[in-house]
């Protein structure tokens, strides 16, 4: 079984992390698309954020992770057939990706501890405010959150349908290297 990266293809690693977090970031936004609508009396007006919270948290740690891992292991060599401006905004949009990732996470996690209050990751542990009370901060931080996630889901789309037009129109393994390591590939 192939963990790590080649120069041809993925590693079981990447590909595992990379659809964890894109499943998160979808389920992530699905949640919080539907939780603002909740009232108070409904039974998940404090248990969706809750669960929002903290899978935001283990998301943090796992592109923390996912981040470190990209410096370190070896990057698949592009597809052969690429055009330079299809690998240019391919890696301007990854690192896009990343930047708006980090930018909700982390605005999501200020508007949660503006009041000083810590998050709870399924009463696992605690992770505590790094700014304190910080009056309106919430309010900046939401705006912040809320454009940000409505950006990275915007431009996953865009992601989405690059990959479906290398896999349909291109018929190359630009899709089929996130799926599975190349068979044979050391």
């Amino acid at each position: 079984m192939q963990i790590s990266n080649t120069s041809a293809s993925y590693g079981w690693l990447a590909i595992v992390v990379h659809w964890a977090a894109a499943l998160a970031v979808i389920g992530m936004f699905a949640l919080g698309f539907w939780m603002v609508d909740l009232t108070y009396y409904d039974e998940w007006y404090r248990r969706a954020p809750n669960i929002h919270r903290a899978i935001g948290v283990l998301l943090f740690a796992l592109m923390v992770f996912r981040l470190s891992w990209r410096f370190f292991a070896t990057s698949p060599n592009s597809v052969a057939g690429h055009k330079r401006w299809e690998v240019y905004s391919a890696r301007a949009a990854h690192g896009l990706l990343y930047v708006l990732i980090f930018v909700a996470m982390v605005s999501g996690f200020l508007i949660s501890t503006a009041d000083g209050s810590s998050v709870s990751v399924f009463g696992w542990f605690e992770v505590p405010s790094v700014t304190g009370q910080v009056k309106g901060l919430e309010d900046t931080a939401g705006w912040v959150h809320y454009w940000s996630t409505w950006a990275l889901i915007g431009l996953a789309l865009i992601h989405a349908v690059g990959a479906l037009k290398h896999h349909f129109f291109d018929r190359d393994d630009t899709l089929r290297r996130m799926l599975v390591p190349a068979r044979g590939d050391k």
